[in-house]
């Protein structure tokens, strides 16, 4: 049952349910007032892949939207540069141990 449940609930990043990205529809729960309509399997099937497109297109704006909330606080407290030379403290680098990995 919770499956189930978890699997019904609309996903906010993408705002569609894994049933409905599964199988093109939401699953029946007993409800006999709703009318379904079968379409033909050429409708079925184009119908699924623009929602496999609507998904991603959807993960892929939330996931650009979390990048850029995370790189909000990320600081770069020294002002470091990309090409900029640096002094490295070496007394966490064990130089035997990496050589002997690499024999």
């Amino acid at each position: 049952m919770v499956e189930f449940q978890y699997n019904n609930k609309k996903y906010a990043a993408i705002g569609w349910t894994p049933f409905k990205l599964n199988f093109g529809h939401h699953p029946w729960k007993g409800d006999l007032t709703i009318q379904t309509e079968f379409p033909r399997l050429e409708e079925f099937l184009f119908g699924l892949q623009k929602s496999w497109e609507e998904a991603t297109k959807a993960m892929e704006i939330a996931k650009e939207t979390m990048k850029r909330q995370f790189d909000k606080k990320r600081q770069n407290p020294q002002g470091l540069k990309e090409g900029k030379d640096v002094w490295l403290e070496a007394k966490s680098i064990h130089l035997n141990r990496l050589l002997k990995k690499l024999d």
